[in-house]
């Protein structure tokens, strides 16, 4: 199968990474979502996830065997070209990996490491900002709840409502709390998200601001 070739890495001659991390694709752009949205942030989107969300939009980050693995030494390099502060690991589910290395690579590059997770896997690494966006596909860890800085719900339909206060009984008090429509439902979702925040103060609205715009 070829390999998905959209990121600003070495290309050619090139050679899978000894313990590298396989990376889908990255990119300079803005954060589109929850606390931080409309910040600029240079995004790591490691392949490889188990969790299966029916209305995922990156499935085809799920064969981790797609794509290339890369050291944290280039990995760390490519988010330096770039002036924004922050850098945010994504995926796939990147936590599937020990990201202890890349996290220290990152401080060292000074650069705010962002994760964003389902939380179904141990946490492992030193993040500035953890988002813990729950799946009912594979459940999230308790530590990994605990962890969150924010709490990301992703709301297709009524009973993911009460999914998302399930989860919200699991975080740490400073756990900013946010819910998204799923974005091929937002039209329905939308409305019902503002009833419920307007009953349920606590919780905050997250929009997919990137589809909006129109950038990665």
């Amino acid at each position: 199968m070829e390999v998905y070739n959209k990121y600003n890495m070495p290309q050619e001659p090139y050679r899978d990474a000894p313990g590298g991390l396989p990376l889908m694709e990255s990119f300079y752009s803005l954060q589109g979502e929850g606390y931080h949205q409309g910040k600029a942030a240079y995004f790591i989107r490691l392949a490889g996830c188990d969790i299966g969300c029916v209305w995922c939009d990156v499935k085809e980050s799920w064969e981790k065997e797609r794509y290339r693995k890369f050291s944290v030494a280039d990995l760390v390099a490519a988010a330096r070209q770039y002036p924004g502060p922050i850098a945010v690991v994504t995926g796939g589910e990147p936590a599937m990996y020990d990201l202890e290395d890349l996290t220290a690579g990152l401080h060292e590059a000074r650069l705010a490491a962002h994760l964003e997770t389902s939380g179904a896997y141990p946490i492992t690494g030193q993040w500035d900002w953890i988002c813990v966006s729950p799946k009912k596909f594979k459940s999230p860890l308790q530590e990994s709840l605990q962890k969150a800085s924010e709490l990301k719900v992703i709301v297709y339909n009524r009973s993911d409502l009460s999914w998302a206060e399930k989860n919200a009984a699991g975080v740490a008090p400073h756990c900013r709390l946010y819910l998204q429509p799923e974005w091929g439902n937002a039209s329905k979702m939308i409305p019902l998200i503002v009833e419920y925040i307007k009953e349920h103060p606590a919780w905050e609205l997250s929009l997919q601001l990137h589809k909006y715009i129109g950038v990665p």
